[in-house]
């Protein structure tokens, strides 16, 4: 980065304590990952130069032949990947393909079913403070309290009262196996568009580590980072007749020019997750799940549904006294990264919150297997139980850094 360095040190700066940041810290943020050298350079790349407004072939600008190659290698790698008839590598993210999707097919005031938030959904599925919930009548369903599951004789209940137009599937806090199946009839019965949101788990679909709902749903959209570990971006599948609806909402409807140079990240991501390397990756993030979840059940902490399936688990600290926001700042403080998150039935606000989010990808991107997260999972412990000890906390931060040293990142990036 010498141009940077010397053109913007400021800027460089920054950068560079990113840098160090993901290198020395133990980071269990879900919905983040570590991107490979090849989708960093791709997206660094000289795309970020071109406009390309329109789709290949059918562009409104010149110049656009290499741009065309681009993305339509990552349109066919994803159809490959998924299976899937129609894809559309536009959107700027997963939010913005929920939302294409829902212009193509809905009104205002239309009615939407999906997961509550607090219950481990996501705030375009619903939330009133988000476009959907300004937008649309929204309800929503949640998990069963005792056992923290889906409960979709519940949601074949609300689907029948409140007739929707869209019924959605997916979270963000949600750690077991979703059955997209039975969603999709729940959806028939009510003569509801059904749409699957993967963005969290679109790396475990890809390998087969959980069920798709390619064959069932009418719209799939997910991001392209998280578990796909690819650059920060949307993507949507869906059913061939919906083609044209969901193209002409991405572009004009919602975006201008695509960002090519994240395409091209895209693709390459996409090529990636074809491999057998990545396949294995993907089932490694769920055996360190469900080692990590298994060991801090054993440390006295609470696993919403008792483990999980994916790549991520929901703790609830009620009995640990200790806030979820509280748990965040002494964890961080000790050099783990997680994020408070709402419980299912919590009774603090969003802000504080009761519980913690924790997920995999990054440390499995690490090389970190099952035996270093029982040593995770001792770190949280000692932290969480005596969040005011300072010289408790420096000592943690220190193993960590020792851990971080042992499965380095990044480490061919110079600075």
């Amino acid at each position: 980065m010498t141009e940077l360095k010397k053109s913007d040190p400021e800027i460089y700066n920054a950068v560079v304590g990113e840098i160090e940041r993901e290198r020395d810290k133990i980071v269990l943020i879900a919905s983040e990952n570590y991107a490979s050298r090849a989708v960093l350079e791709a997206q660094g790349s000289v795309f970020t130069n071109k406009y390309a407004e329109g789709y290949p072939n059918k562009r409104y600008y010149g110049g656009c032949e290499y741009a065309d190659v681009v993305e339509t290698l990552a349109i066919e790698r994803a159809k490959k990947l998924f299976g899937a008839e129609h894809v559309n590598v536009q959107p700027h993210s997963g939010t913005q393909a929920n939302m294409a999707v829902y212009f193509s097919v809905l009104k205002p005031k239309d009615r939407i079913l999906g997961l509550s938030l607090s219950h481990g959904g996501h705030l375009s599925h619903g939330v009133q403070a988000n476009f959907s919930g300004i937008l649309y009548k929204t309800f929503s369903y949640g998990v069963d309290k005792k056992t923290g599951l889906i409960d979709y004789d519940n949601v074949r209940k609300l689907a029948n009262r409140h007739k929707p137009k869209i019924l959605l599937a997916g979270a963000s806090a949600y750690s077991r196996i979703i059955d997209f199946k039975i969603l999709s009839g729940i959806a028939k019965e009510v003569n509801a568009y059904f749409l699957a949101d993967i963005a969290h788990i679109a790396g475990l679909i890809a390998t087969g580590n959980h069920p798709s709902p390619v064959p069932y749903a009418d719209f799939v959209t997910t991001t392209t980072h998280k578990t796909l570990r690819g650059p920060r971006g949307g993507m949507i599948m869906c059913k061939a007749e919906y083609a044209r609806a969901v193209d002409k909402m991405v572009f004009p409807g919602l975006q201008g020019g695509p960002l090519m140079h994240v395409i091209a990240a895209k693709a390459v991501a996409l090529r990636e997750a074809m491999t057998p390397e990545f396949k294995r990756y993907q089932l490694q993030i769920i055996k360190n799940a469900r080692e990590l979840a298994g060991a801090l059940a054993g440390r006295g902490f609470k696993i919403i549904s008792g483990g999980t399936d994916t790549h991520l688990m929901l703790i609830d600290l009620t009995g640990n006294n200790i806030t979820g926001k509280e748990a965040e700042a002494a964890l961080d403080s000790a050099g783990i990264t997680v994020n408070k998150n709402s419980i299912p039935y919590d009774t603090l606000p969003a802000t504080i919150t009761s519980g913690i989010r924790i997920g995999t990808p990054i440390v499995t991107s690490r090389k970190m297997k099952e035996p270093e997260m029982v040593i995770i999972a001792d770190l949280i412990s000692r932290v969480l139980n005596d969040p005011e000890n300072t010289t408790l906390i420096n000592q943690v931060r220190d193993k960590v850094k020792v851990l971080c040293r042992k499965f380095p990142v990044y480490e061919d990036i110079e600075i």
